[in-house]
C-alpha cells in the first residue's frame, strides 16, 4: 500500500482513482463496507482503490478538550487498511489551515491534484471543508462536469441504530464487549508495545508484558480473558488491566496493562502485540496476602482456559479477518 501524506502525489498515478473518503477510526463493518464498494468500483472501471483519511483527529486540532478517545491509533489504521488491500492511502495532515478551506476550495484541490479521479466513496454522515459544510451530494454537483461520481454507502445498522466509532467507542468504555464485537466484527483489541515493568509477575510465577497502548480507548479496570497476536501467531492469555491494589496500596499510580501469555516462552520486549479482548473475568482486587493473589490468578488462569476453549478465535478465524481487514 502507497501512503501519501499530500494528494499531489496523485498527480502521478495514471490509470482511474476510485477513492474511499471518512477517518474511519477502528475501521467498523461499515466502514469496511465503504472501503469493499471503493475496491469494487476501481475493479470495474480498471483503476485503483485508494482511501483519504486525516491524522490527528479534526477535533485534536480545532476542540482538543473535545477530542474522542481513539479506537485505533495512526499506525494500526494504516495496518487495517493494508490488510484491506487498497492501493494506497492519502494520509492528510490535519491543520488549522486545512480547517479553514472552504469545501468548494477542497474539491477544485482534490480535482486538481487527482486528474484522473473517476468516483470518491463515502458514509452518509462524512462532512470536509471549514465548519464542515461539506457534503457527499456538493462534491457530486461539484464534480460532475467532470464526470465524477460520488456514492454514499448506507449504514450499518446494529440494534436498530447505525454503526459508528461513537458508539463503539462507547461500548467499549462502558465494557459491554460483545456489543463491540458486534459492531466492529472483531473482538476490540489494543494494540500495544511491550516495556519494562517491576517483574512482579515473574516473582509470583505468572511472567506478564507490560503494554505500552496505542489506542485511547479501552475498557473498565478489571481481569480479562484475551487472546493477542505475537509475531502473526496468536496465543492465549490473561490481562490484568488496573492499579495493583495488592502491591500499590494507597499509592497514586496510573493503570497498567499487564498480559500474561498461558503456556507461552520467550523475550517479547519492545515487540508489537495486539490483545484481544474476549470476555471480562472480574473487578481488580485487593489481597491481604501475597498467596491469595496467586491463588486467584490460578482461578482466573483456568477460568480463561475454558473461556476461551468455547469464545475464542481460532487461527482460520484470525486468518478470516485478516483477509477482511480486520
Amino acid at each position: 500500500m502507497i501512503i501519501l501524506n499530500d494528494l499531489q502525489g496523485l498527480k502521478s498515478r495514471s490509470c482511474p482513482i476510485v477513492l474511499a473518503a471518512g477517518f474511519f477510526d477502528g475501521l467498523h463493518g461499515g466502514h469496511r463496507n465503504v472501503i469493499q464498494t471503493t475496491l469494487s468500483t476501481a475493479q470495474q472501471v480498471g483503476g485503483e482503490a485508494w482511501v483519504m483519511t486525516f491524522d490527528p483527529h479534526p477535533l485534536k486540532i480545532l476542540k482538543p478538550e473535545s477530542a474522542p478517545l481513539l479506537l485505533t491509533s495512526t499506525a494500526h489504521k494504516l495496518a487495517l487498511l493494508r490488510q484491506e488491500r487498497v492501493d494506497g492511502c492519502i494520509l492528510l495532515p490535519f491543520t488549522h489551515a486545512l480547517a479553514a478551506m472552504p469545501p468548494e476550495a477542497f474539491s477544485t484541490w482534490l480535482f486538481h491534484c487527482a486528474p484522473t479521479l473517476k468516483a470518491v466513496i463515502t458514509g452518509g454522515n462524512w462532512r470536509f471543508g471549514s465548519g464542515g459544510k461539506g457534503t457527499p451530494q456538493m462534491l457530486a454537483d461539484l464534480g460532475r462536469d467532470m464526470q465524477i461520481r460520488v456514492t454514499t454507502v448506507q449504514p450499518l445498522m446494529h440494534g436498530g441504530l447505525p454503526v459508528s466509532s461513537t458508539r463503539i467507542r462507547k461500548a467499549i468504555t462502558c465494557g459491554d464487549l460483545a456489543d463491540a464485537t458486534a459492531m466492529l466484527g472483531r473482538p476490540p483489541s489494543v494494540l500495544g508495545t511491550v516495556i519494562h515493568g517491576r517483574a512482579i509477575g515473574r516473582t509470583l510465577g505468572y511472567p506478564s508484558a507490560n503494554i505500552d497502548p496505542h489506542n485511547e480507548a479501552l475498557p473498565p479496570l478489571g481481569v480479562y480473558a484475551v487472546q493477542a497476536v505475537v509475531d502473526g501467531r496468536l496465543h492465549d492469555g490473561a490481562l490484568n488491566f488496573g492499579i495493583r491494589p495488592t502491591f500499590d496500596k494507597d499509592k497514586a499510580v496510573p493503570p497498567l496493562l499487564e498480559l500474561h501469555l498461558l503456556d507461552f516462552a520467550g523475550n517479547i520486549y519492545a515487540q508489537k502485540i495486539e490483545a484481544f479482548f474476549i470476555e471480562r473475568l472480574r473487578d481488580e482486587w485487593y489481597f491481604a496476602t501475597v498467596e491469595e493473589l496467586k491463588a486467584q490468578i490460578a482461578d482466573d488462569i483456568a477460568q480463561t482456559r475454558r473461556i476461551l476453549r468455547t469464545h475464542g478465535l481460532t487461527p482460520s478465524q484470525m486468518q478470516s479477518m485478516h483477509r477482511q481487514g480486520l
